[in-house]
Protein backbone atom coordinates (compact mmCIF):
# COMPACT_ATOMS: atom_id res chain seq x y z
CA UNK A 1 0.00 0.00 0.00
CA UNK A 2 0.77 3.67 -0.51
CA UNK A 3 0.43 5.80 2.42
CA UNK A 4 0.54 9.64 2.17
CA UNK A 5 0.21 12.48 4.19
CA UNK A 6 -1.51 14.97 3.54
CA UNK A 7 -2.51 18.85 4.61
CA UNK A 8 -6.80 19.59 4.52
CA UNK A 9 -7.58 23.56 5.84
CA UNK A 10 -4.24 23.49 7.76
CA UNK A 11 -4.40 20.10 9.16
CA UNK A 12 -2.70 16.99 8.43
CA UNK A 13 -4.49 13.84 7.46
CA UNK A 14 -3.23 10.40 6.18
CA UNK A 15 -4.57 9.23 3.15
CA UNK A 16 -4.09 5.77 0.90
CA UNK A 17 -3.14 6.43 -2.40
CA UNK A 18 -4.68 4.61 -4.96
CA UNK A 19 -2.65 5.88 -8.66
CA UNK A 20 -4.25 8.72 -8.96
CA UNK A 21 -6.21 9.09 -6.31
CA UNK A 22 -6.99 8.83 -2.90
CA UNK A 23 -9.18 7.58 -0.08
CA UNK A 24 -9.14 10.43 3.29
CA UNK A 25 -7.86 7.68 6.11
CA UNK A 26 -8.48 10.45 9.04
CA UNK A 27 -12.48 10.23 7.85
CA UNK A 28 -12.52 6.39 7.36
CA UNK A 29 -10.35 5.66 10.59
CA UNK A 30 -10.21 8.68 12.33
CA UNK A 31 -11.55 7.52 15.83
CA UNK A 32 -8.21 5.43 15.59
CA UNK A 33 -6.00 8.39 14.89
CA UNK A 34 -4.79 11.93 16.96
CA UNK A 35 -5.06 14.71 14.76
CA UNK A 36 -1.17 15.83 15.90
CA UNK A 37 0.56 13.27 14.92
CA UNK A 38 -1.92 10.66 12.25
CA UNK A 39 0.47 9.05 10.51
CA UNK A 40 2.60 8.10 13.69
CA UNK A 41 -0.67 6.69 15.33
CA UNK A 42 -1.34 4.80 11.60
CA UNK A 43 1.92 3.73 11.97
CA UNK A 44 2.20 2.59 15.48
CA UNK A 45 -1.49 0.60 15.26
CA UNK A 46 -1.22 -0.56 11.83
CA UNK A 47 -1.42 -4.60 12.89
CA UNK A 48 -5.13 -3.26 14.48
CA UNK A 49 -5.39 -0.98 11.67
CA UNK A 50 -4.22 -2.87 8.26
CA UNK A 51 -7.34 -4.47 7.08
CA UNK A 52 -9.50 -1.50 7.67
CA UNK A 53 -7.38 0.08 5.56
CA UNK A 54 -6.87 -2.45 2.91
CA UNK A 55 -11.13 -2.69 2.96
CA UNK A 56 -11.16 0.36 1.45
CA UNK A 57 -9.33 -0.04 -1.66
CA UNK A 58 -12.21 -0.17 -4.01
CA UNK A 59 -14.06 2.74 -1.60
CA UNK A 60 -14.93 5.97 -3.50
CA UNK A 61 -12.26 8.53 -4.16
CA UNK A 62 -12.25 11.39 -1.92
CA UNK A 63 -9.84 13.31 -4.00
CA UNK A 64 -7.18 13.45 -6.51
CA UNK A 65 -3.39 12.98 -5.73
CA UNK A 66 -2.65 16.07 -7.50
CA UNK A 67 -5.28 18.23 -6.07
CA UNK A 68 -3.95 18.00 -2.73
CA UNK A 69 -0.84 19.68 -0.91
CA UNK A 70 1.09 16.55 -0.10
CA UNK A 71 3.43 16.82 3.08
CA UNK A 72 6.32 14.55 4.05
CA UNK A 73 4.77 11.42 4.66
CA UNK A 74 5.74 11.73 8.62
CA UNK A 75 6.00 15.75 8.86
CA UNK A 76 7.45 15.72 12.36
CA UNK A 77 9.77 12.39 12.99
CA UNK A 78 10.87 12.16 16.92
CA UNK A 79 14.37 10.86 15.12
CA UNK A 80 15.57 11.80 11.66
CA UNK A 81 19.06 10.06 11.56
CA UNK A 82 21.40 9.56 8.21
CA UNK A 83 24.32 7.56 6.93
CA UNK A 84 26.97 8.78 5.68
CA UNK A 85 29.72 7.77 3.13
CA UNK A 86 27.57 4.38 2.47
CA UNK A 87 28.52 3.89 -0.94
CA UNK A 88 31.89 2.98 -2.64
CA UNK A 89 31.78 5.06 -5.66
CA UNK A 90 30.25 8.41 -3.35
CA UNK A 91 33.41 7.41 -0.81
CA UNK A 92 36.36 7.51 -3.60
CA UNK A 93 34.52 10.97 -5.26
CA UNK A 94 36.55 14.05 -4.86
CA UNK A 95 34.41 16.28 -2.46
CA UNK A 96 35.87 19.91 -2.62
CA UNK A 97 39.46 18.38 -2.92
CA UNK A 98 39.05 15.76 0.03
CA UNK A 99 40.60 12.28 -0.17
CA UNK A 100 38.34 10.15 1.67
CA UNK A 101 38.58 6.13 2.46
CA UNK A 102 35.81 3.28 3.95
CA UNK A 103 35.49 4.17 7.40
CA UNK A 104 35.91 2.00 9.52
CA UNK A 105 32.15 2.27 11.06
CA UNK A 106 29.11 3.41 10.35
CA UNK A 107 29.06 7.49 9.93
CA UNK A 108 25.79 9.00 11.30
CA UNK A 109 24.06 12.50 12.28
CA UNK A 110 20.70 13.66 12.46
CA UNK A 111 18.99 15.61 10.32
CA UNK A 112 17.10 17.54 12.65
CA UNK A 113 12.75 17.53 12.62
CA UNK A 114 12.80 21.22 11.36
CA UNK A 115 14.42 20.29 8.36
CA UNK A 116 11.88 17.76 7.27
CA UNK A 117 10.07 19.09 4.04
CA UNK A 118 7.15 17.97 1.45
CA UNK A 119 7.97 16.14 -1.07
CA UNK A 120 7.01 18.73 -3.63
CA UNK A 121 8.18 21.62 -1.51
CA UNK A 122 10.65 24.07 -2.24
CA UNK A 123 14.22 23.59 -1.01
CA UNK A 124 15.43 27.02 0.52
CA UNK A 125 18.81 27.73 -0.78
CA UNK A 126 20.25 29.45 2.44
CA UNK A 127 21.33 33.12 2.06
CA UNK A 128 24.73 32.32 4.20
CA UNK A 129 26.38 29.82 1.88
CA UNK A 130 26.70 29.15 -2.33
CA UNK A 131 27.57 25.01 -1.65
CA UNK A 132 24.01 23.68 -1.30
CA UNK A 133 24.03 19.62 -3.05
CA UNK A 134 21.72 17.24 -3.34
CA UNK A 135 21.81 13.49 -2.70
CA UNK A 136 19.34 11.12 -3.81
CA UNK A 137 18.50 8.51 -1.00
CA UNK A 138 16.07 5.24 -0.06
CA UNK A 139 14.59 6.24 3.02
CA UNK A 140 13.50 3.50 6.12
CA UNK A 141 10.31 4.53 7.86
CA UNK A 142 10.36 2.25 11.56
CA UNK A 143 7.56 0.61 12.40
CA UNK A 144 7.70 -0.44 15.73
CA UNK A 145 9.13 0.51 18.98
CA UNK A 146 12.85 -1.06 18.89
CA UNK A 147 15.78 -1.31 20.48
CA UNK A 148 18.87 -3.86 20.49
CA UNK A 149 17.81 -5.27 17.23
CA UNK A 150 19.49 -8.55 15.65
CA UNK A 151 20.66 -7.33 11.96
CA UNK A 152 18.56 -11.00 10.77
CA UNK A 153 15.48 -9.75 12.65
CA UNK A 154 15.93 -6.05 11.31
CA UNK A 155 13.34 -6.46 8.30
CA UNK A 156 10.20 -6.92 10.91
CA UNK A 157 11.03 -3.60 12.33
CA UNK A 158 10.83 -1.59 9.14
CA UNK A 159 7.15 -0.34 8.16
CA UNK A 160 7.80 0.83 4.39
CA UNK A 161 10.19 3.13 2.24
CA UNK A 162 10.43 6.46 0.81
CA UNK A 163 12.28 8.69 -1.82
CA UNK A 164 14.45 11.05 -0.21
CA UNK A 165 16.96 13.90 -0.14
CA UNK A 166 19.56 14.60 1.97
CA UNK A 167 20.47 18.23 0.88
CA UNK A 168 23.75 19.13 2.69
CA UNK A 169 25.36 22.78 3.12
CA UNK A 170 28.95 21.94 2.05
CA UNK A 171 30.73 24.40 3.77
CA UNK A 172 28.97 24.30 6.79
CA UNK A 173 29.08 20.38 6.65
CA UNK A 174 33.09 20.29 6.53
CA UNK A 175 32.98 23.42 9.02
CA UNK A 176 33.50 20.91 11.76
CA UNK A 177 33.93 16.53 12.19
CA UNK A 178 30.32 16.97 13.06
CA UNK A 179 28.26 17.46 10.10
CA UNK A 180 24.36 18.55 12.26
CA UNK A 181 24.86 21.88 10.86
CA UNK A 182 25.04 21.26 7.24
CA UNK A 183 22.83 19.08 6.97
CA UNK A 184 20.27 19.95 8.95
CA UNK A 185 18.87 23.37 7.22
CA UNK A 186 15.52 24.02 6.80
CA UNK A 187 13.60 21.96 3.96
CA UNK A 188 16.55 19.96 3.85
CA UNK A 189 15.46 16.82 4.81
CA UNK A 190 12.48 16.27 1.61
CA UNK A 191 11.07 12.57 1.58
CA UNK A 192 8.13 10.76 0.72
CA UNK A 193 5.93 11.29 -2.06
CA UNK A 194 4.47 8.29 -0.18
CA UNK A 195 5.46 5.50 2.34
CA UNK A 196 4.98 2.00 0.75
CA UNK A 197 4.49 -0.53 2.62
CA UNK A 198 7.69 -2.95 3.46
CA UNK A 199 5.51 -5.91 1.95
CA UNK A 200 4.72 -4.28 -1.24
CA UNK A 201 8.63 -3.12 -1.84
CA UNK A 202 9.82 -6.52 -0.99
CA UNK A 203 13.63 -6.51 -0.82
CA UNK A 204 14.56 -2.98 -0.62
CA UNK A 205 18.34 -3.86 -1.95
CA UNK A 206 17.20 -4.21 -5.05
CA UNK A 207 16.06 -1.00 -6.65
CA UNK A 208 17.55 1.36 -8.56
CA UNK A 209 18.33 4.88 -8.01
CA UNK A 210 18.58 8.48 -9.82
CA UNK A 211 18.65 11.91 -9.18
CA UNK A 212 18.18 14.99 -12.06
CA UNK A 213 19.16 18.46 -11.66
CA UNK A 214 17.21 20.41 -14.54
CA UNK A 215 16.74 17.31 -16.42
CA UNK A 216 20.45 16.10 -16.42
CA UNK A 217 20.98 12.71 -14.33
CA UNK A 218 23.50 13.45 -11.87
CA UNK A 219 23.07 10.45 -9.84
CA UNK A 220 22.16 7.09 -11.20
CA UNK A 221 22.80 3.63 -8.88
CA UNK A 222 21.50 0.49 -7.11
CA UNK A 223 20.63 -0.08 -3.50
CA UNK A 224 22.78 -3.32 -3.50
CA UNK A 225 25.29 -0.95 -3.63
CA UNK A 226 25.42 0.18 0.13
CA UNK A 227 28.30 -0.57 1.87
CA UNK A 228 26.28 -1.26 5.16
CA UNK A 229 22.76 -2.41 3.87
CA UNK A 230 19.56 -1.48 6.06
CA UNK A 231 19.67 -4.39 8.12
CA UNK A 232 22.81 -3.18 9.60
CA UNK A 233 21.76 -0.09 9.82
CA UNK A 234 19.18 -0.74 12.41
CA UNK A 235 21.53 -3.52 14.33
CA UNK A 236 23.93 -0.86 14.68
CA UNK A 237 21.66 2.16 15.93
CA UNK A 238 19.27 0.11 18.16
CA UNK A 239 22.66 -0.86 20.35
CA UNK A 240 22.83 2.92 20.91
CA UNK A 241 18.64 4.56 21.11
CA UNK A 242 15.41 3.16 20.69
CA UNK A 243 13.99 2.98 17.54
CA UNK A 244 10.58 4.53 17.59
CA UNK A 245 6.89 4.38 14.91
CA UNK A 246 7.63 7.34 12.24
CA UNK A 247 11.47 7.49 12.63
CA UNK A 248 13.15 8.13 9.72
CA UNK A 249 16.28 6.74 8.48
CA UNK A 250 18.30 7.87 5.58
CA UNK A 251 20.59 5.04 3.77
CA UNK A 252 23.14 7.16 2.09
CA UNK A 253 23.24 8.55 -1.45
CA UNK A 254 25.53 6.95 -4.53
CA UNK A 255 28.15 9.23 -6.25
CA UNK A 256 27.05 11.98 -8.72
CA UNK A 257 26.21 15.04 -6.13
CA UNK A 258 27.44 18.46 -7.33
CA UNK A 259 30.21 18.78 -4.96
CA UNK A 260 32.48 16.04 -7.06
CA UNK A 261 32.32 17.64 -10.48
CA UNK A 262 35.04 20.28 -11.42
CA UNK A 263 33.78 22.74 -10.92
CA UNK A 264 31.31 21.92 -8.71
CA UNK A 265 27.77 21.89 -9.70
CA UNK A 266 25.79 23.29 -6.78
CA UNK A 267 21.86 24.34 -6.29
CA UNK A 268 20.98 27.61 -7.71
CA UNK A 269 17.72 29.60 -7.28
CA UNK A 270 15.40 28.04 -9.98
CA UNK A 271 17.00 24.99 -10.49
CA UNK A 272 14.51 21.58 -10.48
CA UNK A 273 15.58 18.21 -8.39
CA UNK A 274 14.12 14.78 -9.06
CA UNK A 275 14.33 11.77 -7.25
CA UNK A 276 13.38 8.85 -8.20
CA UNK A 277 13.67 5.39 -6.45
CA UNK A 278 11.97 1.76 -8.36
CA UNK A 279 8.82 1.06 -7.34
CA UNK A 280 8.66 4.42 -4.12
CA UNK A 281 7.49 6.98 -6.92
CA UNK A 282 9.80 10.15 -7.12
CA UNK A 283 10.21 13.71 -4.93
CA UNK A 284 10.51 16.54 -7.46
CA UNK A 285 11.76 20.41 -5.81
CA UNK A 286 12.57 23.89 -7.10
CA UNK A 287 14.94 25.65 -5.53
CA UNK A 288 13.99 28.88 -4.24
CA UNK A 289 17.14 31.61 -2.64
CA UNK A 290 16.26 32.64 1.19
CA UNK A 291 14.62 35.94 1.27
CA UNK A 292 17.29 38.24 2.02
CA UNK A 293 17.91 39.94 5.64
CA UNK A 294 15.19 42.71 6.44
Amino acid sequence: MHLCTFEQDGQARVGLVRGSDLIDLSAAVGDALSTHQPMIDLITRWADLKDRVAALADAPADAAVDAVHLLAPVPRPGKALAIGLNYLEHVQENIIGESRTVPAHQVWFPKLPSAVNGPFDPIVLPRVSQMTDYEGELVAIIGQRCRHVPRERAHEVVFGYCVGNDVSVRDYQKRTTQWTLGKSFDTHAPFGPWITTADEVGDPHQLALSCWVNGERRQHSHTSLMIHDIWAQIAQLTEVMTLEPGDVIFTGTCSGVGAAFDPPKFLKDGDTVRVEIERLGAIVARCVAEAPAD
